[in-house]
């Protein structure tokens, strides 16, 4: 009875990670889909470069007229090779050929059913929509534990072996893409493009993060009590009491932290300042938070952790 319902549980395990696995390539492709339509509706048609291999793949096509699509998929191959050598072998591939293939296929193709001169004749129009819509793509394409491929390979090989910081590693390869575009295209269109790259990092941020930040408190006070039940009651927030010691005092105090939502922060200012006026808050920022009262904790963070350890 006892192996019966152990094989069960092992079946419905499998069958919620087969979800899961589904339900990531699907967010891999309409990804992949949003950043090829910025790509033609704005970038495109604009003499925008965003960086990266894309970006590379536009600065060859306006000398030799060869499709940008086929160029993205033949400029990743030597990348992902170092990325199935360095990143995960196997658990790196699928998500990476489906996100690169499926980028590259879609832009070539839409180019057939979209407008060649794009929507706009407007610079910023085109900066500010092409790096909104390609920022969400490649959100989304996280959100299903995919890659972009190009750049974002060796950014995190870069990353991992070198100790170099993502962020500055985007910075290196997009830079030289971008310099590379303003001898091509002007410098006037390079300076759009890296605008263009802020604000497409900012809308992945959000896609992938959402916008829900909360608030984080530390609160140090000798009414621990009282602003502890304020929090119960008045916010209908839990806390936790940590055990700390005064460092010019040398005595025991207790230490509360909490975590609140955004909206909730000033009205936590207001009761910790009406029940103690000198304590002391130190108030700080979190991407998420996960369990009671907040979103809840669910499979899909734990097959998140999963698959990057």
């Amino acid at each position: 009875m006892k192996r019966d319902l152990t094989q069960v549980k092992k079946l419905i395990s499998r069958i919620d990670v087969s979800k899961r696995a589904l339900w990531d390539y699907v967010l891999i492709l309409l990804g992949a889909f949003i950043q090829a339509l910025a790509l033609r509706l704005f970038l495109i048609p604009a003499d925008l470069v965003s960086g990266g291999i894309s970006g590379l793949a536009q600065l060859f096509n306006h000398y030799s007229g060869f499709p940008i699509g086929m160029m993205v998929l033949i400029g990743n191959i030597p990348l992902f090779v170092l990325g199935w050598q360095y990143l995960g072998g196997e658990r790196f591939a699928l998500r990476t050929v489906l996100s690169i293939v499926s980028f590259s296929a879609f832009t070539d193709v839409l180019i057939f059913f979209l407008p060649s001169g794009g929507v706009t004749d407007d610079l910023l129009l085109n900066t500010l929509y092409g790096g909104l819509l390609l920022g969400i793509g490649l959100g989304i394409v996280y959100r299903g534990r995919g890659t972009s491929g190009g750049t974002d390979i060796l950014g995190r090989i870069l990353n991992h072996h070198f100790g170099i910081t993502i962020s500055q590693a985007y910075l290196i390869t997009d830079s030289i893409v971008v310099l590379g575009a303003g001898f091509v295209f002007g410098w006037t269109k390079a300076l759009y493009g890296l605008v263009l790259i802020y604000v497409s990092g900012l809308a992945a941020e959000v896609a992938l993060q959402g916008t829900n930040i909360i608030r984080t408190a530390i609160i140090i006070t000798t009414e621990t009590d009282a602003v502890k039940k304020a929090i119960f009651t008045d916010l209908e927030r839990g806390v936790t009491i940590l055990s700390g010691t005064g460092g010019y005092t040398g005595e025991p105090r207790s230490v509360i932290y909490c975590a609140v939502s955004r909206m909730e922060i000033n009205r936590l200012k207001i009761l910790v300042h009406e029940i103690d006026p000198k304590a002391f808050m130190v108030i700080g920022q979190a991407q998420e938070a996960l369990g009671e009262g907040f979103m809840p904790l669910t499979p899909e963070h734990h097959y998140r952790k999963k698959d990057k350890s």
